[in-house]
């Protein structure tokens, strides 16, 4: 599936393109698009095609194309604090983009059959915690993956808000899947080849709207142990957080209120640089006058006194658009981490100051 969008030449530019698409339409889904870069999701051999509208696969490890995950961001209706179970959450992609929304509150779980996708999938977080130059723009809410078949789910879990089924879920498993979802809550699945959002409006009533027609593999059906049941799943627990990492959380943020209210305070008093636009261009006609006379046609031009005056004008505005191009073209400067910045002035030992920066390496 994909190829809805044209190519990006990076990842800002790819989404650029969802958005003029419209697969991207609300600023909450585009800015954890555009916060994580779909290629590190990718084997270093194959990131060449990251940036177009294609799924990927390679053994077990497999990506959805763009404008897929597009869709299912903007119709799971993602909120902070809500919880989320993604069902085949293969490489982590997906459910570390939801967990840049769900915010420190929000509970963030995947289920994926193939263990050794898990083992990629943990590896691309620590990779994001530690050296994504967006990690410290948001309050994370951390995905943690099982091993197993998605069908063989506890039956006494707790049901989420929010649920993704990334395979095609057979028409007999349609009532399983519903069983996951709490009362108001968003389930959005491959249901009969067609993307489907499905909204539980009461104990056992429900919402249907079919989205976009789709092509997944279907789901995988559970393997039998030698005593003839399947194996169950577990769920991980929601664990109600320390007192210690609460402390993080609050800091984090009032050092992030505080920033935003010190860079109010500057643009306010006019210390920001306004932004330099380049002046248009205006060129000015001749005038000119058709006479006619009987069937004859006659024209010429008529004088204007300010003939001189606009060659003038326009001789001096080539000049300074050569002198602008002949300037060297300066290099933005690189982003400042504000918070990082402020963390490591606090007058606290530096063990503590590394934990409230999650240990981030830049």
């Amino acid at each position: 599936m994909g190829g809805a969008v044209s190519a990006g030449e990076d990842n800002d530019e790819l989404i650029d393109n969802l958005k003029e698409a419209q697969y991207i339409r609300t600023e909450l889904v585009e800015q954890a698009f555009r916060a994580i870069d779909r290629a590190d999701y990718y084997l270093e051999e194959f990131k060449d095609n990251a940036y177009k509208d294609l799924a990927w696969k390679h053994g077990n490890i497999h990506l959805s194309a763009p404008c897929i995950y597009s869709e299912v961001m903007e119709a799971l209706d993602l909120q902070p604090g809500l919880s989320f179970l993604n069902l085949g959450s293969g490489t982590g992609y997906l459910s570390t983009m939801v967990g840049l929304i769900l915010g420190p509150f929000g509970v963030n779980h995947g289920v994926e059959l193939h263990a050794d996708v898990i083992d990629y999938a943990k590896q691309k977080l620590d990779f994001f915690i530690r050296s994504s130059e967006s990690f410290d723009k948001f309050e994370f809410c951390e995905p943690s993956f099982v091993v197993g078949n998605c069908l063989d789910i506890s039956l006494d879990s707790t049901p989420y808000d929010r649920v993704y089924c990334g395979a095609g879920v057979q028409k007999e498993h349609e009532d399983y899947m519903k069983s996951l979802l709490k009362v108001g809550g968003i389930l959005v699945m491959p249901l009969e080849e067609k993307l489907t959002k499905i909204t539980r409006t009461g104990t056992s009533s429900w919402e249907t709207k079919k989205i976009l027609a789709v092509s997944f593999a279907p789901l995988i059906q559970p393997s039998k142990t030698d005593s003839g049941k399947s194996k169950t799943v577990h769920l991980p627990p929601s664990n109600v957080r320390s007192l210690q990492d609460l402390a993080r959380i609050i800091i984090r943020g009032t050092l992030k209120k505080i920033i935003n209210y010190e860079a109010a305070i500057k643009c306010g008093n006019g210390l920001k640089n306004p932004p330099r636009f380049k002046r248009r261009r205006i060129r000015r006609r001749r005038m000119e006058t058709i006479v006619f006379l009987d069937k004859e046609v006659f024209a010429s031009r008529i004088p204007n006194p300010f003939d001189d005056n606009n060659n003038c004008e326009e001789a001096e505005e080539e000049r300074r658009e050569e002198e602008e191009r002949s300037l060297p073209e300066l290099k933005p400067d690189p982003p400042i981490n504000y918070l990082r910045e402020k963390i490591l002035s606090l007058p606290l030992p530096d063990p503590l100051k590394y934990y409230l920066l999650y240990y981030r390496e830049k």
